[in-house]
């Protein structure tokens, strides 16, 4: 299964989007998650997993998405661990 890079880029970036605004979400804050504050956390999950993407260059292109995926929840784990 052939996979596109512009449909995988954009999938890691709505993932990512995605995966800030639950990390957010799980804060106990009143007024709710800033704006800014997310998109700047979505834009460095996105960082992240596009190095994962680039650099496994030798798997199949599922797998490659698979694991840029993976990277990006493994890392919002992570910062909810260290947020919280």
């Amino acid at each position: 299964m052939t996979i596109s890079k512009r449909t995988a880029l954009v999938t890691l970036v709505i993932t990512a989007l995605v995966g800030s605004r639950a990390l957010f979400a799980f804060f106990d804050d009143p007024e709710g998650p800033n704006l800014l504050v997310v998109l700047v956390t979505a834009a460095v999950i996105f960082g992240v997993s596009s190095v994962v993407y680039k650099f496994c260059s030798t798997v199949s292109d599922l797998r490659r998405m698979l694991l840029a995926i993976s990277s990006q929840v493994a890392l919002i784990a992570m910062l909810y661990l260290l947020g919280s």
